[in-house]
């Protein structure tokens, strides 16, 4: 089986990005990036998540960047927002997912990996900048610059599978490969136990996912009314 590298947030994204990456009989060696978010639970739906859905391997490395703070998931100074507004919101993590995609691309190199795996989405999402397809691109382009691999002839392919999907067509694939999305926490704000706040941008944009998808809600969320009304659509 051909290795490619997964990162794997724990999230609804990542979780569908995994199940094509083993769809298209990768062998795949998750890395999860414990970057000091507001919660831990999604670290734990990450191990779930690889366990449930054959991951050759899954590795959590721990980098916080907490300690530069600037977001409202890694300073908990900083409120989660509830609504949508103008511009990027607080919720953008600086760098983040160039982080990501370097720790990726380095393990990548060791493994003899010439695939990279990554959940980002540029239709359902927050207007982050590291989510566009150009972006993508420049990575790759990146990337296959910086490394002894590809100087020697073994190029990185980064793959975004979902990129282009909107949340319901990225529910109703995942679906079709066997996710379990009861596995994935999404929310910015989550409780220790992985309960959805149920009000902010991600839950909104998870919810209104299955609803399109018409497909039932797992979420639990922390208001248990609220979730038995969302597991109705």
């Amino acid at each position: 089986m051909t290795k490619a590298v997964v990162l794997l947030s724990g999230g609804l994204d990542s979780a569908t990005t995994l199940a094509i990456a083993r769809s298209e009989n990768y062998a795949c060696h998750c890395l999860t990036v414990d970057y000091g978010q507001r919660h831990r639970a999604e670290l734990a739906a990450a191990a779930r998540v690889a366990q449930a859905l054959g991951a050759a391997g899954h590795r959590v490395i721990a980098l916080d960047l907490g300690a530069f703070g600037g977001s409202a998931l890694t300073d908990p100074a900083i409120p989660v927002p509830e609504k949508s507004g103008a511009g990027i919101p607080v919720t953008y993590v600086p760098a983040r997912n160039t982080i990501l995609l370097v720790l990726a691309l380095a393990w990548a190199e060791v493994l003899g990996a010439q695939h990279v795996f990554f959940g980002a989405n540029a239709v359902d999402y927050s207007g982050y900048p590291d989510c566009r397809p150009e972006y993508m691109r420049a990575f790759e382009a990146l990337a296959n610059l910086a490394t002894k691999a590809a100087v020697e002839g073994r190029s990185l392919q980064l793959h975004t599978p979902v990129i282009h999907l909107g949340k319901a067509d990225i529910i109703r694939c995942g679906a079709a490969l066997g996710v379990d999305y009861v596995l994935t926490v999404s929310c910015y704000q989550a409780s220790p136990e992985g309960r959805a706040c149920g009000r902010c941008e991600s839950c909104r944009l998870r919810r209104e996912g299955f609803a399109s998808a018409r497909l039932p809600d797992p979420t639990r969320y922390l208001d248990a009314g609220e979730g038995d009304s969302h597991t109705r659509h």
